[in-house]
Parts: C-alpha cells; structure tokens; sequence
C-alpha cells in the first residue's frame, strides 16, 4: 500500500447542525506515503455537500509543501460556521503528518 491514513480534529462552535453528531470536526485524509500528496479527503460536516466541498478543495495538495495554501483556499471558499475549525483540523492533520515524517 503506497498511502497512509491521517486524521486531524478541533472543536466544533456550539450551535453548529454537525455539533449534534460530534462535539468535534475531523479531517481525515488518504496521502500518498512519498510525495504527501491528499488523494483523498473527507470530514464530519453534517452534509454530503460539505464534505465532498472539502474533499473537492484538498485533493492534490502536497503536505510536503506545508498547509498554507489550502488554509488560504479554505478561508476565501469555505463560508459556513465550521471554517474555524475546519482551518484548526487541517493544520492539526498537518502536524500529524509532520510528526509521522520525523519518526520514519
């Protein structure tokens, strides 16, 4: 198998349709063990709308070069209460690929 499995979380705002579900928001995502590239995505917002968007929105970035610019992506196309924490999720599933990096 040439990809590996990770996950990011952060905490939902309060009032949120997903909240009822989960207190918080995952992103997981299927990368590509040598270039860090996402070649899928998905998350617990409560719609199929939703987190296709943000599979749609992830796809093919490389971690490898850092989380900047889907963070950029997801804050002038993602305008739905959760971007906060979808923006803290990624950067958490960043730190998560960073820490495998250094321990492989």
């Amino acid at each position: 198998m040439n990809t590996i499995f990770i996950a990011g979380h952060s905490r939902l705002p309060s009032g949120m349709a997903a909240q009822n579900i989960y207190e918080t928001l995952t992103i997981t995502a299927e990368v590509d063990k040598k270039y860090g590239v996402i070649v899928t995505a998905s998350c617990t917002l409560a719609t199929a709308h939703g987190q296709e968007f943000i599979h749609q929105l992830l796809r093919g970035y490389s971690l490898q070069d850092g989380i900047e610019e889907p963070v950029a992506k997801l804050k002038s196309h993602y305008l739905g209460k959760a971007g906060n924490a979808l923006i803290s999720a990624l950067k958490d599933l960043h730190k998560q690929y960073e820490t495998r990096e250094t321990h492989h």
